[in-house]
């Protein structure tokens, strides 16, 4: 394909302007002009007469002497057409004038039909190809003659012959088609299309097809109107375009090539175009490949460009945070926290979760083990699954156990085995009644019973400990277990102690003792050392809450209760107080001057033999001891007779006293 020159005819109104006499060819100055191959395309049908066939080689030779022919100049070739095509010599056949003009007068007509289309068409595809003399970058021109119209089509094969930048002069004759010979020729129009009234006017077209050839440069001396580029060439000129841009169909203007547009890229993702070319771009969260092409996701995840604490979720260019499994993203939506179902309360265990991030396991308390459903607890009945060594009987409690023995004898001090006495070490709460019934002098002999009983207690750290708790609408620890380590110190405190008064909240009390008094954190020793631990109350009268309760957890809770109760008492409370057997840790007195004998009796219950040397105690299990106890309680129980006996007598009087008035 070559660029299409521009070689510039005229038409019939300016030939008889070109009729005017010229030099003799003999004598004419040869055109100078650049190389061009050149190729004569003649009409010798039957309607070319003989001698108007003549006319048309006088034609050529009259062009050709005009033109600077040679190899490296103008190139010439001759094919005539009719209903069939026929090279009579080729461009490369002859390399000087006379071979040509030679070559011209040897010429015989085919008189036959008129294929023009054909006749184009052998041309473009083989007088203008290398092998038949055809030179590259060297401007192609046809020259077609006839005078008649086409039996054959012309107009594309034309068309595709200039497309392939040949450069088409259309000259009819007489006859010839003007529609024809438009569409055969170059544009523009009145430069290479001319049509002739006979053969004999033919010579006009050399004269003009001269000028053109030898012409001056038309880009340099004329408003040509190229947009870009203007190109000579012999006679004539055509506009051309910067690299990236394409000629317009008006010849002159340029539109820039759009190879995005035009789909004629292999860009990825995006397509940036510039006139002629193109370069590639991604879209946003993606990065140009080495092959400047294709694309590749920005992974900020892999590149470590976050700041997530535990998971990095990737999207091109961005990222967003994630938690492990257990974890829950916080508001900040880069950092994490455990989710805790313990604390939230989604969780099934009945006594112990224990909490991981996003799950949990159950666990029991000490005492408990863990079904097989894992969720929920059984109370572990050690009697039954270890060695526990009681002599008599095991009692087992939540994750412990204690040994206790039959009536009539005591655990002894290794906490296990039986004997009718028992050890001296013991934990002691006291629960007195401080309230507004007791009455204050009363109250001071309720510290001397207490001090009374401290004083058959051997107190010490390592032995007995005791701690008193006074109540009445409330109750008050008046001092624990494990502040005073020696008789003295507690008898002392005791003194001191303030009378309450008000209501009498007994059940209140029960339950302060058993959840705090004999607490580890208050001085109780540990249920593992078998340490007796043993609860006084004293009080004078009804409670006013339910004892019930904590008087029955104080027992299942291993500690053995004594009820002292004075003046207006209810033996049946004292009665729910007291553990069994019941006559051996329930006491009652008509009246407060006489609680020092029970505290008497009571030593003898509470305290054991002599016990290594530790505590110097009465033997209970002394026969004159036993004897000696029998005796005071008949007494007492004399005494009271006879002071009941006084006092009916008393208000007998009093009641006909009276009646007397009446």
């Amino acid at each position: 394909m070559r660029p299409v020159i521009g070689l510039c005819g005229f038409s019939l109104l300016s030939l008889a302007v070109l009729t005017t006499a010229r030099p003799k060819a003999g004598t004419e100055q040869k055109c100078k002009s650049g190389p061009v191959d050149l190729v004569f395309l003649i009409d010798s049908s039957r309607s070319v007469r003989p001698h108007e066939f003549e006319t048309m080689r006088k034609f050529m030779i009259d062009i050709l002497n005009t033109l600077d022919i040679g190899p490296d100049a103008t190139r010439v070739g001759v094919v005539q057409y009719s209903s069939q095509v026929r090279s009579e010599f080729s461009l490369k056949a002859h390399g000087n004038l006379d071979a040509m003009v030679k070559g011209i007068n040897q010429i015989i007509p085919l008189a036959q039909g008129t294929m023009t289309g054909l006749a184009i068409k052998y041309v473009m595809n083989a007088a203008f190809t290398e092998e038949e003399g055809d030179r590259p970058k060297v401007p192609n021109v046809a020259v077609i003659v006839t005078d008649g119209r086409p039996q054959d089509r012309v107009a594309e094969v034309a068309a595709e012959a200039r497309e392939k930048g040949i450069e088409i002069y259309a000259v009819g004759v007489a006859r010839a088609d003007m529609t024809s010979l438009r569409a055969m020729a170059s544009p523009p129009f009145e430069d290479h299309v001319f049509l002739v009234e006979s053969f004999d006017l033919i010579h006009q077209f050399g004269l003009q097809f001269q000028d053109k050839l030898c012409g001056v440069d038309l880009c340099l001396e004329s408003d040509h109107g190229c947009e870009h580029i203007c190109e000579s060439s012999p006679g004539s000129y055509h506009c051309l375009c910067l690299p990236g841009y394409t000629l317009n169909d008006d010849g002159k203007t340029c539109t820039a090539i759009d190879l995005c547009a035009e789909g004629k890229h292999d860009c990825e993702q995006v397509c940036i175009s510039s006139p002629g070319s193109f370069s590639c771009d991604c879209n946003k969260g993606y990065k140009l490949n080495d092959d400047k092409k294709t694309c590749s996701t920005i992974d900020l995840c892999a590149e470590g460009k976050h700041d997530c604490e535990q998971i990095c979720v990737s999207a091109p260019g961005v990222f967003t945070c994630n938690c492990n499994e257990g974890y829950t993203l916080n508001e900040d939506k880069k950092t994490c926290t455990p989710i805790d179902l313990c604390a939230e309360g989604k969780h099934e265990c009945e006594q112990i979760c224990i909490s991981a991030p996003g799950v949990y396991t159950c666990d029991c308390n000490k005492g408990f083990k863990l079904n097989e459903d894992k969720k929920t607890c059984t109370n572990m009945d050690l009697c039954n699954t270890v060695e526990h060594g009681c002599e008599h009987q095991c009692v087992s409690t939540p994750g412990s156990y204690y040994c206790i023995c039959p009536e009539g004898q005591l655990l002894q001090e290794d906490g296990k085995s039986c004997g009718t006495c028992k050890s001296a070490n013991i934990d002691l709460v006291l629960l007195i009644d401080g309230s507004k019934s007791v009455r204050p002098q009363n109250f001071e002999l309720v510290k001397k019973f207490v001090n009374q009983v401290v004083d058959s207690l051997d107190v010490s750290a390592h032995g007995t400990r005791v701690g008193l708790v006074q109540y009445s609408s409330r109750v008050r620890t008046e001092f624990p277990l494990n502040m005073y380590h020696t008789a003295d110190e507690i008898k002392a405190a005791v003194m001191k102690v303030e009378y309450m008064e008000k209501g009498t909240m007994t059940g209140l009390a029960l339950k302060h003792m058993v959840e705090n008094s004999f607490s580890e954190a208050e001085g109780a020793r540990p249920l593992s050392r078998n340490i007796p631990r043993i609860g006084l109350v004293f009080t004078d009268g009804r409670s006013q809450d339910d004892i019930t309760e904590f008087a029955k957890k104080a027992k299942e809770a291993g500690i053995t209760m004594y009820a002292v109760g004075v003046g207006k008492a209810v033996e049946d409370e004292l009665r729910e107080i007291a553990s069994e057997p019941v006559e051996k840790h329930f006491y009652y007195t008509t009246d407060f001057s006489a609680i020092s004998t029970i505290a008497e009796n009571l030593k003898l219950n509470v305290c054991p033999e002599e016990s290594q040397g530790e505590i110097e105690v009465k033997d209970p299990c002394a026969c004159e001891s036993l004897v000696e106890f029998q005796q005071a309680t008949m007494s007492s129980l004399e005494q009271l007779t006879q002071k009941l006996a006084g006092m009916t007598a008393r208000l007998e009087q009093l009641e006909n006293q009276l009646l007397s008035r009446k």
